[in-house]
């Protein structure tokens, strides 16, 4: 049987904590930014942890 890929694309958005959980980016922090307030471009700058519903289908596109 041939070995599992990981998907590229998830490859690039997504990676590790130390304890296995999956960080993510925040979406609307790319562009149209003159809009937004300082504390909500400040707030999605930082990093996120993937909800534990969304977390086995990650770790099948992510081959873990």
């Amino acid at each position: 049987m041939p070995k599992m890929k990981t998907n590229a694309a998830a490859k690039k958005r997504f990676s590790f904590t130390g304890t296995g959980k999956i960080k993510r980016k925040h979406a609307y922090h790319s562009h149209i930014l003159t809009k937004k307030t300082t504390k909500q471009k400040r707030n999605l700058c930082h990093t996120g942890v993937v909800s534990s519903v969304d977390e086995p289908k990650l770790l099948k596109l992510l081959v873990k």
